[in-house]
């Protein structure tokens, strides 16, 4: 997680900077509108942290913020609503991701001390975990295999002439290939080919198998074993580039108000290349937050994105994204991105034990 140090920072041109009453002011607008979803009036600020100024002080302040493009206000008698900029002033001075509260950081602990079986079920899972965790929509990006060595390697029988290859990769994935053998492959046969096979590729990346094993000295059984490395080289040929997994996505439809939003956030969801590229095009530039047009997707200019890679041994495998509203409760994300992170990385590294 080592990227969370200037984690929320945008390269900008020049860092905006506010007088400390104006930064005050802004950050109590920020934080009522998350919870509210309404315009936010001076009434509502008088009380706030390190405001203490009249009522008439604080719209006059306010009046400035709009001028400035940290606030807009829809209606003229309306109060006023973040902009973008405002947004992003407000996470850059967050001061850290926070911490989850203790009903969190129970269900995080509870789930992975549950969480058991194949690596894209978890992973599954853990976006579902998320967007319980942040009413945002959780997308969950896994490795693609192709750099994990092979733990060990079985061949077993499934019928006559049909065999099932599996192998235990280092990060934790089981893959599986059913592969036909020939006449005569009894159960000494697969036993003296598996062995064959599991030496022939133990430590070996999925990306950089042999192409034929140690000869066993009998035909069938190294016809055999080399029908079971073809099974297992093909994996490699069918699998996706990366494997993602959504979560909550129908909570979007309750975040936006225009029918036509949810539609385009809802697609752009669907569509598995684009999510990677977006979440790893926010990671590249630095970020963990981009915040309506900085992730540069214009269906998901209404939306904010925030993101961690989780990792093992400090290799990076995979991200978690929280895509939502700009009003999103960016506090509770970025600790919920961490956390999960964090403790899905650790569970992925036991695995590869």
């Amino acid at each position: 997680m080592a990227r969370h140090d200037d984690a929320h920072k945008l390269a900008a041109p020049a860092a905006d900077e506010l007088d400390a009453r104006k930064a005050a002011i802004l950050n109590a607008v920020v934080t009522e509108y998350i919870g509210s979803a309404q315009p936010v009036g001076s009434q509502h600020v008088v009380d706030a942290p390190g405001v203490n100024v009249s009522s008439a002080t604080i719209r006059s302040e306010m009046a400035a913020l709009e001028r400035e493009g940290y606030l807009v206000q829809p209606h003229t008698s309306a109060g006023r609503v973040p902009t973008d900029r405002g947004y992003r002033f407000f996470v850059d001075h967050l001061g850290g991701t926070g911490t989850l509260d203790a009903t969190g950081r129970q269900q995080v602990r509870r789930f992975f001390e549950q969480a058991h079986g194949e690596i894209e079920q978890m992973l599954e899972r853990t976006s579902g975990l998320l967007a319980d965790l942040t009413d945002c929509a959780a997308l969950v990006v896994g490795p693609s295999h192709e750099s994990a060595t092979v733990r060990s390697a079985q061949l077993v029988g499934l019928a006559p002439r049909v065999g099932l290859v599996v192998v235990v990769l280092s990060d934790g994935a089981v893959q599986k290939a059913t592969v036909d053998l020939p006449d005569g492959a009894g159960d000494e046969v697969l036993a003296r080919a598996g062995a064959c096979l599991a030496a022939g590729v133990r430590d070996a990346s999925l990306a950089h198998l042999p192409t034929e094993l140690a000869p066993a000295g009998d035909p069938v059984v190294d016809a055999v074993a080399a029908t079971a490395l073809a099974g297992l080289r093909s994996l490699v040929d069918d699998e996706a580039p990366e494997h993602v997994f959504v979560g909550g996505s129908s909570r979007m439809a309750a975040a936006f108000d225009a029918v036509e939003t949810v539609r385009s956030v809802l697609t752009i969801l669907e569509q598995q290349l684009v999510v990677v590229s977006l979440l790893r095009d926010v990671l590249d530039r630095g970020l963990s937050v981009a915040i309506g047009t900085e992730h540069g997707v214009e269906p998901l200019a209404s939306c904010a994105v925030v993101v961690a890679p989780f990792s093992v041994d400090g290799e990076e495998l995979g991200t978690i994204g929280l895509l939502g509203p700009t009003r999103m409760n960016y506090p509770q994300a970025l600790a919920a991105a961490q956390a999960v992170g964090e403790r899905l990385s650790g569970r992925l590294s036991e695995a590869g034990r």
